[in-house]
């Protein structure tokens, strides 16, 4: 699956970073540090991302900030309430045991992570989950729940790693025919395979399908199965739906939408076919749309 193998995101980000500022990676040691350098042009001059490493941040964050005064994220920020040192520590833990766990699952997803996601601020909001935007390049928001294990933080960071990717993808590598405002229309919406039941537009609905797939994975690595039968019917029917609009794709975004297809179409899904996808060559390298 090219959407979660590292050689291919490898690729993507230096070209994306050439398409930002002009300049060549040289090699992979340097990829890291040339992407932050990138994104930090995207990013405001007090909010600025380290060339290594994952920055933690709370409700006091500067990003917290930045998304109250944006409208970004209004459902995580908003309700959010003050922490204290010991539930920040329990926090800081936890992330840590997350990103240690993510290795131990698969050294590729981690090294997507760890190419991608410069900052993580985790809040107490009450609205259990993550986001990440287009906007805040490196950010990933994570509101925990009370119930939250290792697994719960390890996937949510996923999660939001790879629709980081998918934003970086689809910039380098157009992945629809339309833009976003076109993709939101109701003619052009097709079913999400995480809010089972309703149409999303299908730029939404690509990403909802995508991050899908290593949530599924990183649970049935872990022995358990509730995500698996809950988005196994979900995601076949988001990809039948999306499927229906392919003429709205681009030869890239068919290839995506077609390698998902194909794995959540196998009975039982072949979770093989996911770390072959993350580790293996043949999906590393993609031809480049080249102007007649």
């Amino acid at each position: 699956m090219h959407m979660l193998n590292t050689g291919h995101l490898v690729e993507t980000l230096a070209r994306f970073v050439h398409a930002i500022n002009g300049k060549h990676v040289d090699s992979i040691d340097c990829l890291r540090p040339a992407y932050v350098e990138a994104i930090n042009t995207l990013r405001p001059a007090a909010l600025q991302a380290e060339p290594e490493g994952i920055k933690l941040g709370y409700e006091d964050s500067g990003w917290v900030g930045h998304c109250k005064e944006n409208q970004i994220f209004a459902h995580i920020v908003g309700p959010a309430s003050p922490s204290d040192g010991p539930t920040r520590e329990v926090w800081d833990r936890e992330v840590t045991n997350a990103l240690d766990l993510i290795t131990k699952i698969n050294p590729g997803l981690r090294r997507m992570v760890d190419l991608l996601v410069t900052d993580i601020v985790v809040l107490n909001s009450g609205a259990d989950g993550g986001g990440s935007a287009n906007r805040m390049p490196g950010v990933v928001m994570v509101s925990p729940g009370a119930t939250w294990l290792t697994l719960d933080y390890a996937m949510c960071v996923v999660h939001e790693g790879l629709h980081t990717g998918l934003f970086i993808l689809d910039s380098v590598s157009p992945m629809f025919t339309l833009p976003p405002a076109e993709l939101g229309k109701a003619e052009n919406r097709a079913l999400s395979a995480v809010k089972i039941g309703e149409k999303r537009p299908l730029h939404a609905a690509l990403h909802a399908a995508a991050v899908a797939v290593p949530l599924m994975y990183m649970e049935h690595s872990q022995g358990e199965h509730v995500l698996v039968d809950q988005y196994t019917a979900s995601l076949r029917d988001a990809c039948d739906d999306m499927q229906t609009k392919r003429e709205l794709f681009t030869e890239y975004g068919q290839l995506i939408l077609d390698e998902m297809t194909a794995w959540v179409k196998t009975d039982p899904v072949d979770f093989d076919r996911v770390v072959r996808g993350i580790t293996s060559p043949e999906f590393s390298g993609y031809r480049p749309q080249v102007a007649a």
